[in-house]
C-alpha cells in the first residue's frame, strides 16, 4: 500500500464520522490508516515522543484526557500552566464524573424502565469520551422525562390501600391484598364509564374537536381511575363547556349561512313583485272591491273580480318566468359550489380516516390501536373471545439513525411494516405504538399462537436484506407476547406483554418471550 491510498482512506474515514476536513482531523485519520496498514510516519509518532519526554505525573493524567493530537496535547499544557491550583481541578472533575455515576447507578435500579434505560444509556456515555452535542442531547432527554413523567397510574391502587407517591415502598407495603379476590375488580366497569364519557364529550354537531377535549379525552381513556379522583371533574366541566361552546359556534355558523340564503331568496322575491307596478295595484284594488262585496253582490261584480285576479296571475307568471330565467343564470355557481361542498366532504372524510393511520408506515396509530384493543375487549367480556397481545421492539434502532441518517431509519421502519402486513390476517390488527415499537393484537389466537406469529416475523426480518443507498442494513426484533384469557384486565395483559419484552431485550435482543 503507497501513501496516496492511505491519503484516500484517511479522507473517506473523515467522510464516514462527519468529521471536517481540518489539519487536526486529517492527521489524526491519516495515523490511523497508516497504523492499519503498517505504514510507519515518523509525524504520526511525534505525540508520543512528546508524551515520553513528560514526567510519569503528567504521562498519568494524560491517559485519562484521551489526548490524540499535538494541538490537544499543547492546549492540556497551555491550561496547566494557567491554573493556579491544577491537582484540585483534576480531582474535584473526577469526583463530580463519580458522583454523576452513582446517581445513574440508583436511578438504573429504580421501578421505573423508562428511567432505569435512560440511566444506563447515560452510563454507556460517561464510560467512552462523548461529544459536547451528545452530552445536550442526554440533558434534553432528562428534562423532557422530568417534564412528561406522570404518576397518576399509581392512583389504581387506591381500592386497596393509603397512596403516598412520594414513597413507593410505603404505598405498596400499605395495601391490602389479604382478601383482593373477594373485592369486585371494578376497572371494566370504570373503563365503560370512561368510554362513554369520552363520547359525551366528542362535539354532537361541530366537525372539529377541541385540543383541550382531546387532551382529557385520552387522559381518561388512558387512565379510568382518574374518575375517582376529585381533581379531575373541574377538567370534565371545562371539557363540557368547551363542547358546548363548539356546538353552538357551530350552528351560529349554520344559521348565519342560512339566513345568507333566505336574504338573497327575500330580495329575488321583493325585485320580482316590485318588477310589476301595475299587478300590486290590481291587488290593492281587488283586496278593497273583494272587503265591500257581500253575499247580495252580483255575478258582474264576481266577473270583474275574476278578471282582475286572472290579471294578477298573469303577472305573477311572467315574474316567474322572469325568476326561473335568473336561476337558470346562476345554477353554474350552484353546480360549483355543490362540487366544492363534495370535495371539502370527502376532505374530511379523508381527514378523519389519516387521524387514525400512521403517516410513515400506513399501520394503525396508537389512537386507533387504543379504540380497536377495546373494542377486543368488550368482545372478550361478552362472548369470551380470546386474544393475543405482541409488542415488537426493533433492536439497535437509533444505530441505524445515527449511522445511515433518519431517513434510513423511517425506510427500516416502512420495510418492518410491509413485512407485519404480509405475514398478518386479514382479522388481526398491525399498528405502530410507537418510535420503534409496534403492536399486533390476534383476534382468537392463544398464547402458542402468538409466539409462533412473533417467532415468524423475527425469522422473516433477520434474513431480509434492507438495502439503503448500497448500504445492507441487517436488523433484528425483540418481541413480548400475552394472551387475555390468563390476566385479569386489559391493563394487566398489556404491562404483561411490556414485560415480556422488556424481558427479551435485558435477555440479550433478537427473541421472543411469553408471560
Amino acid at each position: 500500500m503507497n501513501i496516496q491510498t492511505i491519503i484516500k482512506k484517511a479522507i473517506k474515514r473523515l467522510e464516514i464520522e462527519g468529521k471536517l476536513l481540518t489539519p487536526d482531523f486529517y492527521t489524526e485519520a491519516f495515523c490511523k490508516e497508516a497504523a492499519i496498514a503498517g505504514f510507519r510516519v515518523e509525524d504520526c509518532a511525534k505525540l508520543d515522543k512528546f508524551k515520553s519526554m513528560l514526567n510519569k505525573e503528567f504521562q498519568d493524567e494524560l491517559k485519562k484526557y484521551h489526548i490524540k493530537t499535538i494541538s490537544e496535547l499543547a492546549h492540556f499544557l497551555i491550561s496547566k500552566l494557567n491554573r493556579t491550583n491544577p491537582s484540585h481541578c483534576s480531582n474535584l472533575l473526577e469526583t463530580q464524573t463519580a458522583f454523576t455515576k452513582r446517581v445513574l447507578q440508583v436511578i438504573e435500579v429504580l421501578h421505573n424502565r423508562e428511567a432505569s434505560e435512560l440511566a444506563r444509556k447515560s452510563l454507556d456515555l460517561l464510560g467512552r469520551e462523548p461529544s459536547i452535542a451528545e452530552m445536550e442531547q442526554f440533558i434534553q432527554s432528562w428534562v423532557n422525562f422530568v417534564g412528561t413523567y406522570d404518576d397518576s397510574f399509581l392512583q389504581i391502587l387506591k381500592l386497596f390501600g393509603d397512596i403516598d407517591s412520594s414513597d413507593l415502598k410505603k404505598s405498596v407495603q400499605n395495601l391490602n391484598l389479604a382478601d383482593v379476590s373477594a373485592k369486585p375488580f371494578n376497572s371494566f366497569e370504570l373503563s365503560k364509564v370512561a368510554s362513554l364519557l369520552v363520547s359525551s364529550l366528542v362535539p354532537s354537531i361541530a366537525s372539529d374537536i377541541n385540543e383541550k377535549i382531546a387532551e382529557i379525552s385520552q387522559k381518561i381513556q388512558k387512565n379510568p381511575a382518574l374518575l375517582e379522583s376529585a381533581t379531575i371533574a373541574d377538567e370534565i366541566k371545562s371539557a363540557i363547556s368547551l363542547r358546548i361552546a363548539l356546538d353552538k359556534q357551530s350552528v351560529k355558523d349554520m344559521i348565519e349561512s342560512i339566513d345568507g340564503v333566505l336574504d338573497r331568496l327575500s330580495l329575488r322575491l321583493i325585485e320580482m313583485i316590485e318588477s310589476s307596478d301595475s299587478s300590486t295595484l290590481e291587488i290593492q284594488k281587488i283586496k278593497k272591491e273583494l272587503e265591500s262585496y257581500s253575499n247580495e253582490s252580483t255575478s258582474a261584480n264576481f266577473n270583474v273580480a275574476h278578471k282582475k285576479l286572472y290579471t294578477i296571475a298573469v303577472a305573477l307568471e311572467e315574474n316567474t318566468k322572469a325568476l326561473t330565467k335568473d336561476l337558470k343564470k346562476h345554477s353554474g355557481e350552484v353546480t360549483v359550489l355543490s362540487k366544492k361542498i363534495e370535495q371539502l366532504e370527502y376532505e374530511l372524510e379523508q381527514a378523519k380516516e389519516q387521524s387514525r393511520e400512521d403517516f410513515l408506515t400506513k399501520l394503525y396509530n396508537k389512537r386507533a390501536l387504543d379504540e380497536l384493543i377495546n373494542v377486543k375487549e368488550a368482545e372478550f367480556e361478552r362472548y369470551k373471545h380470546n386474544f393475543t397481545v405482541v409488542f415488537f421492539d426493533l433492536d439497535h434502532f437509533k444505530s441505524v439513525n445515527d449511522t445511515y441518517g433518519h431517513d434510513a431509519g423511517d425506510a427500516v421502519l416502512f420495510a418492518f411494516a410491509k413485512i407485519l402486513k404480509h405475514e398478518a390476517r386479514t382479522v388481526d390488527i398491525i399498528g405502530r405504538f410507537g418510535g420503534e415499537e409496534f403492536m399486533a393484537i390476534l383476534g382468537e389466537t392463544d398464547l402458542d399462537g402468538g409466539v409462533v406469529f412473533a417467532q415468524k416475523i423475527r425469522n422473516k426480518l433477520k434474513n431480509a436484506r434492507m438495502m439503503y443507498k448500497d448500504n445492507h442494513i441487517k436488523l433484528t426484533v425483540s418481541c413480548g407476547v400475552s394472551e387475555r384469557r390468563t390476566h385479569f384486565s386489559l391493563q394487566n395483559l398489556i404491562k404483561s406483554a411490556d414485560e415480556a419484552l422488556y424481558k427479551a431485550k435485558k435477555d440479550g435482543r433478537d427473541r421472543v418471550e411469553a408471560k
